[in-house]
């Protein structure tokens, strides 16, 4: 969508500054379509695939099949969105099984996650380069994420969160956000959070590409934040409980 950024307002080299609405598609740019796409995961996946494993993993087929017919459309518009929905597919997928199936298993969520990885890099150099992007800003953020966790020794309340009553989980998720509080968290996180955000900067003017991926970097951190909140104040919001 280079030729639709100035009529969304933006300038294709400084950050956006706009959101995703769904029915004025054509008239956004490409990297907030997949911001948009990298937020679904949290939010809408991971409690469906807690509740019904199979569809939210057969749904992957949908979203394959919606951006396969938007990529053979003649709208230019429509055949990056598509691209760009097949490789959200892919993240999806991983997040499907790994929430559906491997959820008590924290350090298994990368390893499946990370399952296309091979074939996206592979991938950039071609006609789906958009989708291997997001799909890789994606990974990355989600690898930070879970380095966090690590770090800061929250990794064995995932277990513990998930297989605790609603009320209990909820106390051990707030427990998980006080914790993420103490000094030694903070500098993780803050550094953590400045490396995504060093990498979003320096491949932002990378192409089309790379605006896709940085804009997915940019918005898994954004995403943690408000994870973090809802942790702190409403952990029934998280999606985990």
């Amino acid at each position: 969508m280079v030729n639709g950024a100035s009529s969304a307002g933006l300038t294709l080299r400084s950050w956006p500054t706009g959101g995703w609405i769904p029915t004025q598609l054509l008239r956004v740019s490409d990297h907030w379509i997949g911001a948009a796409l990298v937020s679904l995961p949290v939010f809408l996946e991971a409690p469906w695939a807690r509740l019904a494993p199979w569809g939210a993993t057969l749904f992957t087929a949908v979203l394959v099949a919606a951006g396969i017919l938007l990529e053979r459309s003649g709208e230019r518009h429509l055949r990056v969105a598509g691209i760009v929905l097949v490789g959200f597919a892919g993240s999806w997928l991983g997040g499907s099984v790994f929430w559906g199936w491997c959820r008590l298993h924290p350090l298994w969520h990368l390893p499946i996650e990370g399952f296309a990885l091979p074939l996206a890099l592979a991938g950039l150099g071609g006609r789906w380069r958009l989708g291997c992007a997001l799909y890789l800003g994606s990974l990355l953020g989600t690898a930070a994420t879970d380095a966090v966790i690590a770090l800061t020794g929250l990794m064995p309340l995932w277990p513990r969160i998930l297989l605790a009553e609603p009320t209990a989980a909820g106390l051990l998720l707030q427990q998980a956000g006080l914790e993420l509080l103490q000094p030694f968290a903070l500098v993780v996180l803050a550094g953590a959070a400045g490396l995504l955000l060093r990498i979003s900067f320096w491949i932002w003017p990378l192409g089309q590409a790379g605006r896709i991926a940085a804009a997915a970097l940019a918005t898994t951190l954004a995403i943690d934040g408000l994870f973090l909140g809802a942790a702190l104040i409403a952990p029934r919001w998280s999606g985990l409980i």
